[in-house]
């Protein structure tokens, strides 16, 4: 098992295979890239870096963009993450406007669960955060992904002051008639401008509260220590709270890949990535790109510290 420098395990990754994306939301963090590139790897580079990662213990795979599932090839990536026998767990977060028609070949790739950004119910509040008019198709992806059997479908909710914040208990309504589980998110400062942060952040904290009032069980994630609360009318809410949290960040167990090809200790830092694709296009061996996996875990440390 990989142990980074402050005692906590490493035993996920988060691998995003693009930086294109068919949305323009205003909050969006890129997964923290600064640069866009073209240069992406292809799907025998993804599959050699997850075969590294399994091989120093990493269990469970996410595949992120950008936009996935605007690559043509990205049923190919999950076929050849799910040919890796260490890996238990292949999930992928997307805005779902393409969902509906990837669901059940994705599935049938070997994926096994879904995050599916969707805001607000209102096409309007929609347009406004993501600039195109997708909604109807995103909930029609949805549905799709949850007929289709990946199991569990996430909603991921960025709660965003004076936008739909209004909204949030419609949002755990429709998760519960959807039987998907809700992610409320705290919107956060990365890639975005001050002043739209500074407008919209909102915190969470009272309605973590409300939850805890109505919950009829709450439960504790591993990952982040995020609070997982179950409601009376079957809907199930995980609240995400990274701003100034340090036991989120004392609970990290994720270590990322950037869209082109390097290794990312932290979503919040750039100073510090590790390139693992260029050693890799020039042979390296598995030997040496297994000591980068291991530097890179070395430089892991909280971005916010107790």
């Amino acid at each position: 098992m990989l142990i980074d420098p402050y005692g906590r395990p490493v035993n996920d990754i988060r691998i995003s295979i693009t930086q294109k994306c068919n949305l323009n939301c205003f909050y969006c963090h890129r997964e923290g890239e600064n640069e866009k590139t073209a240069k992406e790897m292809t799907p025998d580079e993804i599959k050699k870096i997850v075969e590294i990662a399994a091989k120093l213990g990493i269990k469970r795979v996410k595949i992120t963009g950008g936009e996935p599932l605007v690559r043509k090839d990205v049923t190919e990536i999950v076929e050849k993450i799910s040919s890796i026998k260490e890996i238990r767990d292949i999930s992928l977060t997307t805005n779902g406007v393409l969902l509906a028609k990837y669901a059940e070949k994705l599935r049938k790739a070997g994926l096994k669960r879904v995050n599916v950004s969707l805001d607000t119910l209102d096409p309007q509040k929609y347009q406004k955060i993501t600039r195109h008019n997708y909604s109807k198709r995103v909930i029609e992806g949805i549905i799709k992904a949850v007929e289709t059997g990946l199991n569990p479908v996430k909603i991921n909710m960025v709660v965003l002051k004076g936008i739909n914040d209004t909204e949030i208990w419609d949002m755990i309504d429709f998760s519960a008639k959807t039987n998907t589980i809700l992610q409320l998110i705290e919107f956060i400062p990365l890639n975005t401008p001050n002043l739209s942060f500074q407008k919209h952040h909102m915190k969470l904290d009272s309605i973590e509260e409300e939850l805890r009032k109505r919950a009829i069980k709450i439960i504790t994630r591993k990952l982040h220590a995020r609070k997982k609360y179950l409601l009376p009318n079957g809907a199930e809410v995980e609240i995400v709270k990274p701003f100034h949290n340090t036991v989120f960040c004392a609970n990290c167990t994720r270590i990322r890949v950037t869209s082109d090809g390097k290794l990312k200790p932290c979503l919040m830092r750039n100073d510090n990535l590790v390139d693992i694709l260029t050693p890799m296009r020039n042979n390296a061996n598995n030997k040496k790109l297994e000591e980068l996996f291991i530097k890179a875990v070395n430089l892991r440390e909280p971005f916010y510290k107790k």
